[in-house]
């Protein structure tokens, strides 16, 4: 399943450039978009609605982020129409093996799959 755009939401650069590089190179999707905050993702996701433009068929998301989390992200992004609809689906990508975060993305219906960092190839392939 080829995705047309996907957007990247983390922090660490580091985590980014690998899970960019990865995505990139695989082709799974014709563009990729890189937010370093959750709170910047919302705002990006806004005006993409509001405007008419694009919006992301898969979003990676990273948990442990400063400002806002990735489940406080969530609890906003499951209002936007094309969560709603189907349209954008999530996959964690975070540095926590716990269960209990486990659990807690997967209660949402927007959540596909949950990796743990870093992204490889195979991940990758589990999406396809």
């Amino acid at each position: 399943m080829k995705k047309r755009y996907i957007l990247l939401i983390d922090d660490n650069n580091i985590d980014c450039f690998i899970a960019n590089h990865i995505i990139v190179n695989s082709q799974l999707a014709d563009k990729v978009i890189m937010q370093n905050s959750a709170v910047e993702a919302l705002v990006y996701l806004r005006k993409a609605l509001e405007c008419a433009l694009d919006f992301p068929d898969l979003i990676f998301l990273d948990i442990a982020m400063p400002m806002m989390d990735g489940f406080a992200f969530l609890d906003e992004l499951i209002k936007f129409k094309p969560v709603m609809d189907g349209d954008c689906v999530v996959v964690m990508l975070t540095s926590s093996g716990n269960d209990k975060d486990i659990d807690r993305a997967k209660a949402y219906s927007c959540v596909k799959d949950y990796f743990v960092k870093p992204l490889t190839l195979e991940m990758l392939e589990r999406l396809m």
